[in-house]
């Protein structure tokens, strides 16, 4: 595996691969990689010639400074896990490198940025679209990306942007991976107190339960049991919860009303901020 820090450099090496006709795999990431970020590696790997692995700890996607500052960072860890599972490149951009000067972009993605992740953390999805559109330009077209449908709002946002600046690039959306315990993998479980991350799997266990409960109850009652039971546990507090349509992100007041009914919930465990959903069909 070769590591990269610069653009051009991670663009010679492409140019390379491409002369050579090999179709190019992109996994983004901000680190502290876990078995979730490697199933995607091992997904790219399988579909790909080459497979590129970036870490970066975006400052334009956070809100909260402080929580940008605890964000876990492993490096060396992740360079070890990526080259065992056979990535190709590592691209290490500083921050320097991405933002040689201020990013005033500003996209426009209508409701898909706005509800949800989008109301809770203004720009974020800003900062996003940000980081993401610079590291595909690095990587240049023709690339199939990967992303986790953990962050379901996330991917719905991405896809929106290449389809509004044209650029050729695949998406490829990949299975939420769980711990043993139905957590949903996830680099911010490492900072969850041992008492927190016994209570955390009650998340999925009580999205799981509310689709059981779905084709009997209405969507406000499906919507009420989650928010109940998940606050009723003194260690979590739900931010938000909705069932939505999978393809706008437009609240779904009735099943009848989308064929592609999604349940999305943020909640803080502690100080540390979750997410999940699942899907009601």
């Amino acid at each position: 595996m070769k590591k990269v820090h610069r653009v051009t450099d991670l663009k010679d090496c492409l140019a390379e691969e491409r002369q050579k006709s090999r179709q190019i795999g992109f996994v983004p990431t901000m680190g502290a990689l876990h078995d979730g970020h490697l199933s995607l590696v091992k997904r790219c790997i399988e579909e790909n010639d080459v497979c590129v692995v970036s870490i970066f700890v975006n400052p334009t996607q956070f809100n909260n400074k402080a929580d940008m500052e605890t964000y876990p960072r492993t490096p060396e860890e992740d360079r070890m896990m990526l080259e065992a599972a056979g990535c190709n490149y590592l691209f290490a951009p500083s921050e320097k490198e991405m933002y040689p000067e201020p990013d005033n972009r500003t996209f426009d993605f209508g409701l898909l940025s706005q509800v949800m992740e989008g109301a809770f953390r203004p720009g974020h999805f800003n900062g996003v679209a940000q980081i993401v559109s610079k590291l595909f330009d690095a990587l240049g077209e023709g690339i199939n990306a990967y992303f986790g449908e953990k962050d379901f709002q996330q991917v719905s946002v991405i896809r929106e942007m290449v389809k509004q600046l044209d650029m050729p690039v695949q998406i490829v959306a990949c299975p939420t991976l769980r711990e043993v315990d139905g957590l949903a993998m996830s680099s911010r479980n490492r900072r969850l107190t041992d008492e927190q991350r016994r209570k955390a799997p009650l998340i999925a266990r009580t999205l799981a339960e509310s689709r059981r409960l779905a084709p009997d109850k209405t969507v406000s009652e499906v919507i009420d049991f989650v928010l109940n039971t998940i606050n009723n546990e003194p260690l979590l507090q739900v931010e938000y919860f909705e069932i939505v349509d999978g393809n706008t992100l437009l609240p779904a007041g009735h099943w009848k009303e989308t064929s592609y009914p999604v349940g999305c919930i943020a909640v803080y465990c502690g100080e540390v901020r979750l997410i999940d959903n699942i899907l009601y069909i």
